[in-house]
């Protein structure tokens, strides 16, 4: 039997992430009684009252709804949470959303994105292309699509797109039709513990896909992969070795033009208007998918010159002659070398000023050589305090650890407030701002102060 026919009312206890707002509409459009807590009001909660959804930001007993048939709640959530303690002691049906995630999709035609990085941007462009050029499409996106404002949509179609976060191990719930990996590089190590950790779940992971189903897997990428009932395919955007790769690679007037090369053939001058070659190759493996879905290639074109990009994902906030300001959650060094390889593509003569809030007392820890070797790319960098998330501090840990020994001549670890006065008093023209912590409100200050 299908759990999700059975409930009526369900109650999120973080609402206002990400992945649990988008199960939160999910429900919401399929006329579930939806409500929840978060601890502060942001404008994604926001939207989701005006969707209907009933939210309240205290820990609050009073407030909740003892008639839920089903409480999911986020692993972010602290273990003396009064609320999730209540349901817990009170024997409610209390989840993960990765067991949620798990009954939409197991009985659903399945595209899971997964990596360590690139999966938002890649699930994103699969599931608009699914979308805009009619083939229909569940999606369950890990950011904001720029085309349609929202991290969800639905369609009367039995076809899921979903980001598979392996924090957690939360896409060990899916099983996938059609399998993307993006990326191992060793992260969440709080979780895995080693990097042999990391890529050992990754196997498990592609160990999930469906009979007959498909691996599309970024080339270089190495991982235990069981090829048996499955075809394995690899993309890249410069290596002619990968199934999937492109060719030609052109940069005009700020976007990317280029052909792409695959198994059946060549589709010819593909029009990416997004900035960063790393999102050239997310593209790549977008497009593989909606090939191997026999998608019409004309109609594959069309969506991906269409496509308008991700909330903080090489987004930019400003950009005239005098002044550009462009925002990205990259919070691992990967994430970061390739977005300064993106920015340099397509401005390689601009002085380039990074600000950085590093993620996490653990990350911070664990990746700091590469932090500092990334980092020290960048002509000048602005290092803001770490932003801790769900940890505690960890004695010796905090942003002066990558200040010290990166190469980069002018360097500083600033407040928000000196990062303000800074904005108000630089000539600088290009300016890259990037963390997955709270730095997307000082972004939106800067660029208040720039555009002044």
């Amino acid at each position: 039997m299908n759990p999700l026919t059975n409930i009526q009312r369900i109650y999120f206890i973080g609402i206002g992430g990400i992945g649990m707002s988008a199960l939160a509409r999910y429900f919401n459009t399929q006329g579930v009684k939806v409500s929840g807590y978060d601890k502060t009001p942001t404008p994604l909660t926001d939207d989701l009252v005006k969707e209907g959804i009933q939210i309240h930001f205290e820990d609050d007993l009073a407030q909740i709804d003892k008639d839920a048939t089903v409480i999911v709640y986020t692993p972010a959530i602290p273990a003396d949470h009064k609320e999730l303690n209540f349901y817990r002691d009170n024997g409610y049906n209390v989840v993960k959303r990765s067991d949620v995630l798990q009954w939409v999709t197991e009985n659903a035609f399945t595209i899971g994105i997964a990596g360590t990085h690139g999966k938002t941007t890649t699930t994103s462009m699969t599931a608009h292309i699914l979308r805009h050029t009619g083939y229909g499409c569940n999606a369950f996106l890990g950011g904001i699509a720029s085309n349609y404002g929202t991290n969800f949509w639905s369609h009367e179609k039995n076809v899921v797109v979903v980001e598979a976060d392996e924090y957690d191990r939360s896409f060990l719930k899916l099983a996938p039709n059609v399998a993307v990996v993006t990326a191992v590089d060793p992260d969440h190590l709080d979780i895995y513990g080693t990097a042999e950790e990391v890529l050992k779940a990754f196997g498990q992971y592609t160990d999930k896909i469906k009979p007959n189903g498909v691996l599309i897997q970024k080339y270089g990428t190495v991982f235990p992969v069981n090829a048996a009932n499955k075809e394995v395919f690899t993309y890249s955007y410069n290596e002619p070795k990968a199934s999937f790769h492109t060719s030609d690679l052109k940069v005009i007037e700020g976007s990317y033009h280029f052909d792409l090369v695959h198994p059946k053939g060549i589709l010819k001058d593909v029009v990416l208007n997004m900035g960063g070659l790393h999102n050239v190759e997310n593209a790549t493996a977008a497009i593989a998918i909606a090939l191997q879905l026999g998608i019409d290639e004309n109609k594959i074109k069309d969506a991906v010159a269409s496509f308008q990009g991700v909330k903080r994902r090489f987004e930019f906030k400003i950009k005239t002659a005098n002044k550009v300001l462009i925002d990205d959650y990259a919070h691992h060094p990967e994430e970061l070398n390739a977005l300064i390889s993106g920015v340099r593509s397509l401005y390689p003569n601009e002085k380039m000023v990074l600000v950085f809030q590093p993620h996490l007392y653990s990350r911070t820890q664990d990746q700091a050589a590469g932090f500092i070797e990334v980092l020290s790319k960048a002509d000048e960098v602005i290092l803001l305090p770490i932003y801790p998330a769900r940890e505690l501090p960890i004695p010796g840990v905090s942003s002066d650890i990558l200040l010290d020994k990166m190469t980069v001549a002018k360097k500083t670890v600033m407040s928000k407030e000196q990062l303000f006065e800074w904005a108000a008093n630089t000539q600088d023209k290009l300016i890259v701002m990037a963390g997955a912590g709270d730095i997307d409100a000082c972004i939106t200050k800067v660029k208040e102060i720039f555009s002044k």
